[in-house]
């Protein structure tokens, strides 16, 4: 017996490629996504599918319910995961009738933030939560917003993301038979959640703070580019495909992250695997599992670029400390590798196929 299970995704990444390659390749799952193409500020290309059981959505399908309802009811699955339930089409899949039977599960990654929107979410969003049979989890964050939407504890579940841990943690080995790198790295959207404007105030205060001030790559595109021109040390090196970002992890010596909003940052995780230590903002819902302050990298309020350039001067300062660094984050990031991720979704999707047998034989 085999569980089909259907996701209903937005926009395709490496790291969610290489988790759902990692289910596909159970014996007792049988996997098909429906997800968004590429959009500008993340070409991400469409390779990164490749082998996986897939339909890609353009911009006219993706806001079309009856193709997408169609697409999915053809699969005859008997779970289907919806990425939260900010997409209405994907939204109206439960109450579909054509799916009566089958278990629905949500993911989510958005924090709690006591907005008035968050106050009246599960009032808006009552019909929609009752008919989830669970609700997986990026952290602790969105765990809170998740009780506070009413989903009772035994239905969440954490996990909700995972990283090709394979093609990072080798990295931190490799780093350790040389010279470690005296360079930090940013890898996100140049856009205004980002922090952009404040990470190129904090690398310029640190640039003056240091005789020998590292270099700062940055990779990424988006409307804020602009900011990062003619800033003496830093090099924008445009959007990078996953496959080459190796060799700019494999070359850093810190990772930055100085986000004013990012919910549960990929990248700090992907940059955790990898063996580097930290700098990012509280803003950066991930830091709560794969950071400790003062331990394996530095933690500065969202907006602060005073603090944000004392935590770069640290590890400027810090050198000598680093690889042990990158060792705790490797540690911290662990429970995050894609086959962990697949293991954890095996046992949540075959408990509902279960379950949902059971019910349907009693009716």
């Amino acid at each position: 017996m085999t569980t089909k299970v259907v996701f209903c995704w937005s926009d395709i990444s490496g790291y969610m490629a290489a988790c759902w390659r990692a289910l596909h390749s159970l014996p007792d799952i049988d996997l098909f996504v429906v997800a968004f193409q590429a959009r500008t500020e993340t070409a991400f290309s469409a390779q990164l599918m490749a082998g996986l059981p897939c339909r890609l959505l353009d911009l006219q399908e993706r806001d079309d319910p009856a193709l997408i309802e169609q697409i999915v009811a053809a699969q005859q699955p008997d779970v289907v995961v919806l990425c939260g339930w900010f997409h209405k089409p994907y939204r109206q899949l439960p109450a579909n009738p054509r799916l009566r039977h089958v278990r629905f599960v949500m993911g989510m990654d958005t924090p709690w933030q006591g907005t008035a929107r968050q106050f009246l979410a599960p009032y808006a969003l009552d019909s929609f939560l009752k008919r989830m049979d669970a609700t997986v989890v990026a952290g602790e964050r969105s765990w809170q917003y998740a009780r506070r939407l009413g989903v009772p504890s035994r239905k969440i579940v954490r996990g909700l993301y995972g990283v090709d841990a394979a093609t990072w943690s080798p990295l931190l080995a490799q780093r350790r038979r040389r010279p470690w790198p005296r360079s930090f790295l940013f890898v996100g959207r140049y856009v205004e959640a980002k922090g952009i404007e404040t990470m190129v105030a904090a690398y310029q205060q640190y640039w003056k703070d240091v005789i020998d001030p590292w270099p700062l790559i940055c990779c990424g595109q988006g409307p804020m580019a602009s900011f990062l021109r003619e800033v003496p040390g830093l090099q924008d090196r445009g959007f990078v495909q996953p496959q080459d970002l190796h060799s700019l992890f494999l070359n850093a010596g810190a990772f930055l992250l100085p986000s004013r909003f990012d919910p549960w940052p990929l990248a700090l995780v992907e940059a955790a695997a990898s063996g580097l230590p930290l700098v990012c903002t509280d803003a950066c819902g991930s830091a709560v599992e794969v950071l400790r302050d003062g331990y394996n990298g530095f933690l500065a309020p969202a907006d602060d670029a005073g603090i944000l350039a004392a935590a770069l001067v640290a590890i400027h300062h810090y050198l000598d400390q680093l690889s042990e660094w990158g060792a705790r984050s490797q540690q911290l990031a662990a429970p995050y590798a894609a086959e962990i991720w697949a293991g954890r979704w095996r046992d949540l999707l075959l408990r509902l196929s279960d379950t949902g047998t059971r019910k349907d034989a009693g009716h």
